[in-house]
């Protein structure tokens, strides 16, 4: 129950703002930031359970409940699939449970592609509740950036 109690909280959270930091052939960096009136401790439970909070469009088997996300250097964020498939969308770097969490890999599209890819999630206790604060950074291969495709 306090898992629903606190993916409600941060649905109910205020409006995330994002910003592009860069942008450009070789990649994107990308910070976002939105503020959770709940606790870190509740903000860090329902983050970890990435099933119930993530879009289903952005998965590859159409149900977000096939997502986990194991919170242990070297865990995989992950998807099952149909017919006993799975995909390995990131994998855990660094954990400082309740702070900071650390994945790297390519999501989505991005997967099939040369790119190497971060994504840095802090969360910071405040005056009135707490930040979820990331950072996500995907860099390309110089050849792909060169329209260079065809070593694949």
């Amino acid at each position: 129950m306090k898992l629903l109690t606190a993916s409600a909280l941060l649905l109910a959270s205020s409006a995330a703002s994002a910003d592009v930091v860069s942008s450009d052939a070789h990649g994107f960096e990308v910070r976002e930031s939105v503020q959770v009136h709940a606790s870190p401790a509740l903000t860090w439970a329902s983050l970890t359970h990435v099933g119930r909070w993530w879009s289903a469009a952005h998965t590859y088997s159409g149900k977000s409940a096939n997502l986990t996300l194991s919170t242990v250097a070297g865990g995989c964020f992950c998807e099952r699939l149909p017919a006993g498939g799975s995909v390995e969308h990131m994998r855990v770097s660094f954990v400082d449970p309740g702070k900071r969490l650390v994945l790297t890999g390519a999501l989505g599209p991005l997967l099939n592609e040369a790119v190497t890819g971060v994504m840095d999630i802090r969360i910071e206790k405040n005056e009135t509740g707490t930040r979820v604060s990331l950072l996500q950074d995907e860099w390309f291969r110089s050849w792909q950036c060169q329209g260079n495709r065809s070593r694949r």
